[in-house]
């Protein structure tokens, strides 16, 4: 299994979501191996991580140099996380450049670092996770590569290159959902390239699968959805927990980017503001849309009700479920999104957009489209001011909430493993 990102080191739910599909599938009796770009030390011990940049290379291994000659990668001036637009910055080197033999021997020397971030090499250090992959696939023992994400996926192939083993590639999110219609072409065709490799396709909702029937080209029959879950026994909400404030608290907690929808959180606050000053609105993420968010708050003359605090994980998480009377998350292009999810856990009602894969699975949330500012505002006001309704989404939200087992989507995932490698077999 190859991923980007492990907890606690994780941006976003791709992370979150591979450590809970991972303790899944060892509950179905299924040996995996993941391995990451880096490993910091202070990871789960019950999962077997393997470090990329543990791993030593031959790059005179003719299937290394094989590799390396079809391989150009993309330089990136910008911090990017696996979900965020690349925008304008990319460059495509010259494939002849990278093939001389300085460079030859210069950026693919016998072992690599990886910094296990997203910043300005991150389109070397996919092409060069590739190589690696290449190496630990002739060495390992396995029957299935499963692939987490576009930033895994030339790694991924490169391991069924090496090893001809079967290739599930797992669409936690498209370019479609980070960017809407104006596409990085560069990771378009990467993560066309993983799916039409692939010998199966997870999407973690029916709504993604759509997205990559339609806007890829690819046959429904190859493509299945098995949705997300949580953990059920971390981030209960804590009653002692202090408040510090005496108003009601709503809470966005995401990436503060064009697909998280934060600009209509903030249009919806100020409506509800002009019916009830006695609450505060809580942003909690960072992002590329961070300070327009602040001017438009400061335009709108909410400063006093609004707060901004940053990135939040572990611990923070936890807290801030912990205060919050609603939880909204009126994401514009949401795939699955594991927030709702942990905030139902933790007692909090939530309203979330239509345009979320989670509105599949969940019944006891109130849904409304991102653009509706009027019914989000309408869908928090009543939330904060009707008891019973509020008491009636915590007690039956919590219920199904606990329903959604990673066990139960491993399961599924097991049985596809088990599918694909008797595919291979027959042929």
């Amino acid at each position: 299994m190859f991923g980007w990102e492990f907890p606690p080191h994780i941006t976003g739910g791709l992370g979150t979501a591979c450590l809970g599909l991972t303790k899944g599938l060892l509950n179905n009796d299924v040996e995996v191996i993941f391995v990451i770009p880096k490993v910091y030390g202070d990871e789960t011990k019950e999962i077997n991580l393997v470090n990329a940049s543990d791993v030593r290379i031959d790059i005179h291994n003719k299937i290394h140099e094989d590799h390396w000659k079809n391989i150009s990668y993309i330089e990136v001036d910008s911090i990017l996380v696996p979900y965020s637009t690349p925008e304008q910055f990319y460059r495509i080197l010259n494939e002849q450049q990278q093939c001389g033999e300085h460079t030859y021997e210069n950026i693919y020397s016998l072992k690599y670092n990886f910094s296990g971030k997203y910043g300005e090499n991150l389109m070397e250090e996919v092409a060069r996770y590739a190589l690696v992959a290449t190496e630990i696939a002739q060495k390992q023992q396995f029957d299935v590569i499963h692939a987490h994400d576009w930033l895994t996926y030339p790694a991924a192939i490169a391991a069924k290159n090496a090893s001809n083993k079967p290739l599930i590639v797992h669409v936690h999110a498209t370019e479609f959902d980070r960017s809407g219609e104006h596409v990085n072409q560069n990771v378009y065709d990467i993560e066309r390239r993983g799916m039409h490799e692939a010998d199966k396709i997870i999407t973690v909702s029916n709504f993604t699968r759509q997205i990559v029937i339609d806007r890829y080209n690819i046959h429904p029959d190859k493509v299945v959805t098995v949705h997300n879950a949580v953990d059920l026994y971390k981030n209960q909400k804590d009653s002692t927990q202090e408040k510090y404030v005496r108003e009601k608290i709503v809470t966005f907690m995401g990436r503060v980017t064009f697909q998280k929808g934060p600009d209509y959180f903030v249009e919806a606050a100020y409506k509800v503001l002009q019916k009830d000053k006695n609450v505060r609105f809580v942003m909690a993420g960072s992002g590329d849309m961070l300070n327009k968010m602040i001017k438009r708050v400061a335009e709108l003359r909410i400063s006093k009700y609004f707060h901004f605090t940053g990135f939040l994980k572990g611990g923070d998480v936890n807290r801030m479920f912990a205060i919050s009377d609603v939880y909204v998350m009126p994401s514009v292009s949401e795939p699955f999104g594991i927030s709702p999810l942990e905030a139902m856990r933790s007692n909090v009602p939530v309203v979330i957009s239509k345009q979320s894969g989670v509105s599949e699975v969940l019944h006891h949330a109130l849904k409304v489209d991102f653009w509706d500012i009027d019914a989000m505002a309408d869908s928090i006001y009543g939330l904060l001011h009707y008891n019973a309704l509020s008491k009636m989404f915590i007690s039956m939200g919590k219920s199904e909430v606990e329903s959604l087992k990673w066990d139960n989507s491993a399961h599924r995932v097991k049985e596809i493993y088990l599918e694909v490698t008797a595919n291979k077999e027959e042929l």
